[in-house]
């Protein structure tokens, strides 16, 4: 089961919107769902939410520390709690994922991503969870960093958005530890339309049914 969900971003104003902060988007949506509040907390030096759930509490994260020091906030909660790192949900942003594609996974390394590579550091184990949120890549290397700090246009963010609601609605799988069923309710992608129905072959030997007597013109 998930005990702690934790989602990536930057703080204050000038990052809010930016491609970088869709963990915290996500965060937010998963307190409104589950009747939180969050708070800073300088003890995790972040914005921290506690929901209590008859089968326990769970702990929703923003790390305040800027997105290179994430660890930093997330390793302090996870040890003072006693949270393992396969009780622990990471939330956070996916160059190689367009807008609109998510996917769910376990372990891994850090791939780049430099709030990842803090929590493993920290952690020292890769065992937590990530759902990456798919923002799509610039093309180039060289421009990521302007990339992932930028707001993104309003098709992308919609459909950003639209991740983040489909897999909070996978909230009770993942804190309940059902990950097929979360793996594939967040995985699904929209449902093709049907091809029309094509009309089935006359069977080999079957006759075709005789046609109808012609009729005689009456003579004039």
């Amino acid at each position: 089961m998930i005990r702690l969900i934790v989602g990536l971003g930057n703080p204050g104003p000038e990052y809010e919107d930016t491609r970088h902060n869709a963990g915290f988007w996500w965060v937010d949506a998963a307190v409104r769902q589950l009747g939180g509040v969050l708070a800073f907390d300088r003890n995790y030096k972040g914005t921290v939410a506690r929901i209590n759930r008859s089968e326990g509490p769970v702990w929703l994260l923003q790390p305040m520390t800027y997105m290179n020091l994430s660890g930093q906030s997330v390793a302090p909660l996870a040890r003072f709690f006693k949270i393992a790192p396969a009780e622990i949900l990471v939330v956070h942003d996916e160059l190689d994922l367009a807008p609109g594609q998510m996917k769910l996974k376990q372990g891994g390394g850090a791939a780049g991503h430099n709030g990842l590579k803090d929590i493993l550091a920290q952690l020292g184990s890769p065992d937590f969870w990530r759902l990456r949120i798919g923002i799509g890549h610039p093309g180039a290397r060289h421009e990521v960093a302007n990339w992932v700090l930028r707001k993104p246009p309003l098709d992308e963010r919609l459909a950003i958005e639209k991740c983040v609601a489909d897999s909070v609605a996978a909230l009770p799988q993942l804190l309940a530890g059902d990950f097929k069923s979360a793996t594939a309710r967040i995985h699904a992608g929209p449902q093709r339309p049907k091809p029309p129905r094509r009309p089935e072959p006359a069977a080999a030997g079957a006759t075709a049914p005789p046609a109808p007597p012609a009729t005689q013109e009456p003579s004039p």
